[in-house]
């Protein structure tokens, strides 16, 4: 098999706007007889099935779930990117393309990095129109923060909920076209292999997990949208349904496997806390626009906190290492997020780390609480910080919260 990445000819900024002039159409009377299978129903396939729907086609949406809205999209907190730059902080396609490029160690394929940092204003639009209340200021208008990797705010969010409402947004347009008859939801459907005729994808076996029957069904093209393989480790901040089954069952069939090695260590996790935990939890990436991160600077004080014999709250300012704003002065406490997470682990490991364990590290909103106020804290990190409060059982308005790095998100999957 020949690697075709299918990537328009033409230069780089021109390529997505070319192939759009000159693709090849179906005829909306054809597109009735076309018959398309989604599989996954998060973000990207409640997305795919509510367009396809919407275009025409004849669409099938397979969902493991009891329900769309339960998709891991979920749990997606920060925020989405967008070039709309109303902070007017110098923000452009081309400086979102080149973060984006520059954040994925330059590894990422450029040409579609560049269709989307094109196309993420009109996502943005798109979210409103389907009724995401993303945040916005005093005046009524979008508003903006910011995001590891990158010196502008550009992240729309919807306070810690931003992939919550987005999912619900994207659930909203995938139930219209459900009720128009132009998509067929199947739910409780775990994929168990992939029909291959001629060499091409024609069809899914599913397993139906209320009675456990084996069922088949026809498409003329297969969507395979189910999510990363995070649980392949140990622990992960994933559901337990992202184990990378679907993906599997493709990659037996001749499909490439791609990168699975690309796996992301998120830096703002709350640390392991016990022998029996089934996953973890993501304290989102946008509390480091309001937190600082720091250790002690004295090993002697790290030990004490760690037998529980000092506070956080005890600890004076100098005697505080904040290691994000000393290494990295321009970016601070928001480099990107691989930075953070081999930063955190290489303080933990020389003996700064802080916990029972010693493998975590401080978010402190202190500062951000006396020169905003609470209110202000709450409005923005509200859910997160009940959310650590009842895992670990500490206000972390009142005690920094402790983070350390953990399986997030994975870059590696079909190969397309």
């Amino acid at each position: 098999m020949k690697l075709d990445s299918k990537i328009p000819e033409g230069p780089l900024a021109e390529k997505w706007t070319n192939y759009k002039s000159h693709q090849d159409l179906v005829n909306p009377a054809n597109k009735r007889k076309i018959d398309i299978i989604v599989v996954g129903t998060g973000l990207a396939g409640a997305s795919a099935a509510a367009s396809l729907g919407e275009l025409g086609f004849n669409v099938k949406i397979f969902c493991i779930q009891d329900s769309p809205r339960r998709a891991h999209s979920i749990a997606a907190q920060g925020g989405i990117n967008a070039t709309k730059n109303y902070p007017n902080d110098g923000d452009s396609t081309y400086r979102l393309f080149y973060d984006t490029v520059k954040g994925g160690d330059y590894r990422a394929r450029e040409a579609n990095v560049c269709r989307l940092a094109e196309v993420s204003s009109n996502i943005i639009d798109q979210c409103v129109a389907q009724g995401v209340p993303f945040a916005r200021d005093y005046g009524g208008l979008l508003d903006n923060r910011s995001f590891g990797g990158s010196l502008v705010s550009r992240t729309f969010y919807a306070r810690g909920q931003t992939g919550q409402q987005l999912l619900l947004g994207a659930y909203g347009a995938l139930s219209k076209e459900i009720h128009k008859g132009s998509v067929e939801l199947f739910t409780r459907r775990e994929m168990m292999d992939l029909v291959v005729i001629d060499g091409k994808a024609r069809g899914i076996i599913t397993r139906n997990l209320i009675n456990g029957e084996l069922e088949r069904y026809f498409g003329h093209a297969v969507v395979i949208a189910t999510g990363g393989y995070g649980n392949v480790f140990f622990l992960s901040t994933m559901a337990m349904t992202s184990n990378g089954s679907a993906a599997w069952q493709v990659y037996k069939k001749g499909a490439f496997f791609g990168n699975p090695n690309f796996t992301q260590i998120h830096p703002t996790c709350i640390p392991v806390h016990g022998d029996y935990q089934s996953k973890l939890t993501l304290m989102s990436e946008s509390l480091r626009n309001d937190g600082r991160i720091w250790v002690p600077k004295n090993k002697e004080d790290a030990q004490k906190i760690q037998k529980g014999e000092l506070r956080p709250t005890e600890i004076k300012e100098e005697d505080r290492d904040y290691y994000l704003e000393r290494r990295y002065p321009a970016f601070g406490n928001l480099v990107p997020r691989d930075v953070a997470s081999r930063a955190a682990k290489e303080r933990c490991d020389a003996g700064f780390g802080v916990g029972s364990t010693g493998l975590a590290v401080y978010l402190d909103c202190a500062d951000a609480i006396e020169r905003l106020g609470k209110n202000v804290i709450e409005a923005r990190y509200g859910n997160l910080f009940q959310m650590y409060e009842k895992i670990v059982d500490e206000v972390p308005y009142d005690t920094p919260m402790m983070i350390y790095p953990a399986i997030h998100y994975t870059m590696g999957g079909i190969w397309v």
